[in-house]
Protein backbone atom coordinates (compact mmCIF):
# COMPACT_ATOMS: atom_id res chain seq x y z
CA UNK A 1 0.00 0.00 0.00
CA UNK A 2 1.07 3.62 -0.55
CA UNK A 3 -0.63 6.78 0.65
CA UNK A 4 0.29 10.47 0.97
CA UNK A 5 -1.08 13.09 3.37
CA UNK A 6 -0.35 16.82 3.39
CA UNK A 7 -0.09 18.54 6.77
CA UNK A 8 0.35 22.34 7.10
CA UNK A 9 3.16 21.86 9.65
CA UNK A 10 6.93 22.10 9.32
CA UNK A 11 9.11 18.98 9.11
CA UNK A 12 10.93 19.84 12.35
CA UNK A 13 7.69 19.99 14.25
CA UNK A 14 6.56 16.59 12.95
CA UNK A 15 9.93 14.99 13.79
CA UNK A 16 9.60 16.24 17.36
CA UNK A 17 6.14 14.68 17.60
CA UNK A 18 7.27 11.33 16.11
CA UNK A 19 10.15 11.14 18.56
CA UNK A 20 7.78 11.34 21.55
CA UNK A 21 5.74 8.11 22.10
CA UNK A 22 3.24 9.98 24.28
CA UNK A 23 2.42 12.42 21.48
CA UNK A 24 2.23 9.54 18.98
CA UNK A 25 -0.32 7.78 21.22
CA UNK A 26 -2.43 10.94 21.40
CA UNK A 27 -2.41 11.14 17.60
CA UNK A 28 -3.88 7.65 17.08
CA UNK A 29 -7.63 8.31 16.70
CA UNK A 30 -9.78 6.42 19.18
CA UNK A 31 -6.92 4.66 20.99
CA UNK A 32 -7.77 3.58 24.54
CA UNK A 33 -4.43 3.16 26.28
CA UNK A 34 -3.76 0.31 28.70
CA UNK A 35 -2.65 1.40 32.16
CA UNK A 36 0.98 0.53 32.87
CA UNK A 37 1.73 -0.58 29.28
CA UNK A 38 3.68 1.06 26.47
CA UNK A 39 2.40 4.49 25.45
CA UNK A 40 1.20 3.31 22.02
CA UNK A 41 -0.64 0.22 23.26
CA UNK A 42 -4.28 -0.49 24.04
CA UNK A 43 -7.59 -1.01 22.30
CA UNK A 44 -8.61 0.50 18.96
CA UNK A 45 -12.02 0.27 17.32
CA UNK A 46 -11.90 0.30 13.51
CA UNK A 47 -15.07 0.97 11.53
CA UNK A 48 -15.25 -0.77 8.15
CA UNK A 49 -18.41 0.17 6.28
CA UNK A 50 -21.31 -0.66 8.60
CA UNK A 51 -19.21 -3.00 10.75
CA UNK A 52 -16.91 -2.29 13.71
CA UNK A 53 -13.98 -4.43 14.81
CA UNK A 54 -12.07 -3.80 18.03
CA UNK A 55 -8.39 -4.75 18.19
CA UNK A 56 -5.97 -4.89 21.10
CA UNK A 57 -2.27 -4.43 20.36
CA UNK A 58 0.70 -2.05 20.15
CA UNK A 59 2.56 0.10 17.61
CA UNK A 60 6.22 1.11 17.62
CA UNK A 61 7.68 4.06 15.70
CA UNK A 62 11.47 3.97 15.20
CA UNK A 63 13.63 6.54 13.45
CA UNK A 64 16.13 5.49 10.78
CA UNK A 65 19.42 6.95 9.63
CA UNK A 66 17.99 8.14 6.29
CA UNK A 67 15.40 10.29 8.09
CA UNK A 68 12.48 7.92 7.58
CA UNK A 69 10.53 6.09 10.28
CA UNK A 70 9.61 2.44 10.66
CA UNK A 71 6.05 1.87 11.86
CA UNK A 72 5.49 -1.68 13.10
CA UNK A 73 2.41 -3.01 14.87
CA UNK A 74 0.40 -6.13 15.62
CA UNK A 75 -3.04 -6.61 17.17
CA UNK A 76 -5.70 -9.24 17.72
CA UNK A 77 -9.48 -9.08 17.81
CA UNK A 78 -11.01 -8.66 21.27
CA UNK A 79 -14.00 -10.80 20.21
CA UNK A 80 -12.54 -13.33 17.86
CA UNK A 81 -9.35 -15.02 16.69
CA UNK A 82 -8.42 -12.65 13.86
CA UNK A 83 -5.18 -10.66 13.89
CA UNK A 84 -3.47 -7.83 11.99
CA UNK A 85 0.24 -7.23 11.32
CA UNK A 86 1.50 -3.87 10.09
CA UNK A 87 4.89 -2.94 8.61
CA UNK A 88 5.08 0.57 7.12
CA UNK A 89 7.74 3.11 6.25
CA UNK A 90 6.95 6.77 6.95
CA UNK A 91 8.82 9.52 5.08
CA UNK A 92 8.61 13.27 5.51
CA UNK A 93 9.01 15.63 2.55
CA UNK A 94 9.22 19.36 2.94
CA UNK A 95 6.73 21.09 0.64
CA UNK A 96 5.36 24.57 0.24
CA UNK A 97 3.46 25.71 3.37
CA UNK A 98 3.80 22.34 5.08
CA UNK A 99 4.97 18.74 4.93
CA UNK A 100 3.90 15.71 2.92
CA UNK A 101 3.82 12.38 4.76
CA UNK A 102 4.22 9.23 2.64
CA UNK A 103 3.16 5.80 3.94
CA UNK A 104 4.21 2.68 2.06
CA UNK A 105 4.48 -0.94 3.17
CA UNK A 106 2.40 -4.02 3.77
CA UNK A 107 -0.37 -5.17 6.10
CA UNK A 108 -1.62 -8.70 6.56
CA UNK A 109 -4.83 -9.70 8.31
CA UNK A 110 -7.15 -12.62 8.94
CA UNK A 111 -10.41 -13.10 10.73
CA UNK A 112 -13.48 -10.89 10.36
CA UNK A 113 -11.79 -8.23 8.24
CA UNK A 114 -11.19 -10.71 5.43
CA UNK A 115 -14.95 -11.26 5.12
CA UNK A 116 -15.62 -7.57 4.39
CA UNK A 117 -15.37 -5.85 0.96
CA UNK A 118 -11.80 -4.86 0.05
CA UNK A 119 -12.77 -1.35 -1.03
CA UNK A 120 -14.40 -0.74 2.39
CA UNK A 121 -11.26 -2.03 4.12
CA UNK A 122 -9.04 0.24 1.97
CA UNK A 123 -11.25 3.29 2.76
CA UNK A 124 -11.05 2.55 6.50
CA UNK A 125 -7.21 2.34 6.36
CA UNK A 126 -6.92 5.61 4.40
CA UNK A 127 -9.25 7.40 6.79
CA UNK A 128 -7.22 6.13 9.76
CA UNK A 129 -3.90 7.34 8.26
CA UNK A 130 -5.34 10.77 7.38
CA UNK A 131 -6.65 11.34 10.89
CA UNK A 132 -3.37 10.15 12.39
CA UNK A 133 -1.32 12.59 10.28
CA UNK A 134 -3.62 15.54 11.02
CA UNK A 135 -3.64 14.81 14.77
CA UNK A 136 0.16 14.40 14.73
CA UNK A 137 0.51 17.93 13.38
CA UNK A 138 -1.91 19.34 15.96
CA UNK A 139 -0.19 17.88 19.03
CA UNK A 140 2.04 20.46 20.63
CA UNK A 141 3.92 20.64 23.84
CA UNK A 142 2.54 23.03 26.38
CA UNK A 143 4.57 26.25 26.50
CA UNK A 144 6.83 26.48 29.49
CA UNK A 145 5.68 28.90 32.12
CA UNK A 146 8.10 31.69 32.97
CA UNK A 147 10.02 31.07 36.17
CA UNK A 148 9.58 34.58 37.45
CA UNK A 149 6.22 36.21 37.42
CA UNK A 150 6.11 39.93 36.70
CA UNK A 151 6.06 41.92 39.85
CA UNK A 152 2.77 43.53 40.62
CA UNK A 153 2.86 47.26 41.34
CA UNK A 154 2.71 48.17 44.96
CA UNK A 155 -0.67 49.11 46.17
CA UNK A 156 -1.13 52.81 46.78
CA UNK A 157 -2.51 53.54 50.18
CA UNK A 158 -5.59 55.68 49.96
CA UNK A 159 -6.69 57.79 52.92
CA UNK A 160 -9.68 56.47 54.75
CA UNK A 161 -12.83 58.51 54.08
CA UNK A 162 -13.82 60.77 56.92
CA UNK A 163 -17.42 60.25 57.92
CA UNK A 164 -19.41 63.50 58.33
CA UNK A 165 -20.74 64.20 61.82
CA UNK A 166 -24.17 62.78 62.43
CA UNK A 167 -26.99 65.35 62.57
CA UNK A 168 -28.37 66.08 66.05
CA UNK A 169 -31.29 63.89 67.00
CA UNK A 170 -34.35 65.74 68.20
CA UNK A 171 -35.98 64.52 71.38
CA UNK A 172 -39.65 63.76 70.71
CA UNK A 173 -40.34 62.22 74.11
CA UNK A 174 -42.83 63.86 76.44
CA UNK A 175 -41.52 65.92 79.34
CA UNK A 176 -41.57 64.27 82.72
CA UNK A 177 -43.97 66.87 84.21
CA UNK A 178 -46.30 68.35 81.52
CA UNK A 179 -48.16 71.60 82.24
CA UNK A 180 -51.29 71.29 84.33
CA UNK A 181 -53.67 72.57 81.61
CA UNK A 182 -52.26 70.25 78.95
CA UNK A 183 -52.33 67.28 81.31
CA UNK A 184 -55.95 68.01 82.29
CA UNK A 185 -57.08 68.40 78.67
CA UNK A 186 -55.27 65.22 77.64
CA UNK A 187 -56.71 63.27 80.54
CA UNK A 188 -60.23 64.54 79.75
CA UNK A 189 -59.95 63.63 76.03
CA UNK A 190 -58.49 60.21 76.72
CA UNK A 191 -61.11 59.49 79.38
CA UNK A 192 -64.04 60.43 77.12
CA UNK A 193 -62.59 58.57 74.17
CA UNK A 194 -62.07 55.41 76.17
CA UNK A 195 -65.57 55.64 77.70
CA UNK A 196 -67.22 56.15 74.32
CA UNK A 197 -65.31 53.23 72.85
CA UNK A 198 -66.24 50.94 75.72
CA UNK A 199 -69.99 51.83 75.96
CA UNK A 200 -71.01 53.10 72.51
CA UNK A 201 -72.90 50.49 70.43
CA UNK A 202 -71.32 49.39 67.19
CA UNK A 203 -72.34 51.12 63.99
CA UNK A 204 -72.65 50.15 60.36
CA UNK A 205 -73.34 46.62 59.21
CA UNK A 206 -72.49 45.22 62.63
CA UNK A 207 -75.00 47.45 64.53
CA UNK A 208 -77.71 45.48 66.45
CA UNK A 209 -81.27 45.45 65.06
CA UNK A 210 -83.57 47.49 67.39
CA UNK A 211 -86.42 45.55 69.01
CA UNK A 212 -89.97 46.41 67.93
CA UNK A 213 -91.61 48.98 70.23
CA UNK A 214 -94.72 47.84 72.08
CA UNK A 215 -97.56 50.16 73.11
CA UNK A 216 -98.97 49.69 76.56
CA UNK A 217 -102.68 48.76 76.73
CA UNK A 218 -103.32 51.40 79.36
CA UNK A 219 -102.48 54.19 76.97
CA UNK A 220 -104.95 52.77 74.42
CA UNK A 221 -107.82 52.58 76.89
CA UNK A 222 -107.01 56.04 78.15
CA UNK A 223 -107.70 57.48 74.70
CA UNK A 224 -110.53 55.13 73.67
CA UNK A 225 -112.90 55.83 76.66
CA UNK A 226 -113.63 59.53 75.95
CA UNK A 227 -114.28 58.78 72.31
CA UNK A 228 -116.83 56.08 73.17
CA UNK A 229 -118.69 58.45 75.54
CA UNK A 230 -119.01 61.10 72.86
CA UNK A 231 -120.41 58.60 70.38
CA UNK A 232 -122.95 57.30 72.93
CA UNK A 233 -124.14 60.81 73.84
CA UNK A 234 -124.62 61.71 70.20
CA UNK A 235 -126.72 58.61 69.65
CA UNK A 236 -129.01 59.49 72.57
CA UNK A 237 -129.58 63.04 71.27
CA UNK A 238 -130.44 61.81 67.80
CA UNK A 239 -132.95 59.31 69.22
CA UNK A 240 -134.80 61.98 71.24
CA UNK A 241 -135.07 64.33 68.28
CA UNK A 242 -136.62 61.61 66.11
CA UNK A 243 -139.23 60.79 68.78
CA UNK A 244 -140.40 64.38 69.06
CA UNK A 245 -140.91 64.68 65.32
CA UNK A 246 -143.12 61.64 65.32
Amino acid sequence: MEHEVFVPVTVERLREALGDPVRVARAVPGLQQDAGADPVAGRLKVRVGSHSITYRGAVHVTGRDDGSYAVEGDATETRGTGSVTLALTLRLRDTEAGTTLTFDGTATADGRVTELPQDAVGSAVVRLLNRFAEALGETEEEPEKPEQQPETPEAVETPEPVEPPAPPVEDFTEPANPPAEAAHARRTMIGRSAEEVDHAPPRGRYAPVPAPQTVASGATLRWAAPAAAVVLASAIVVTRVLRKRR
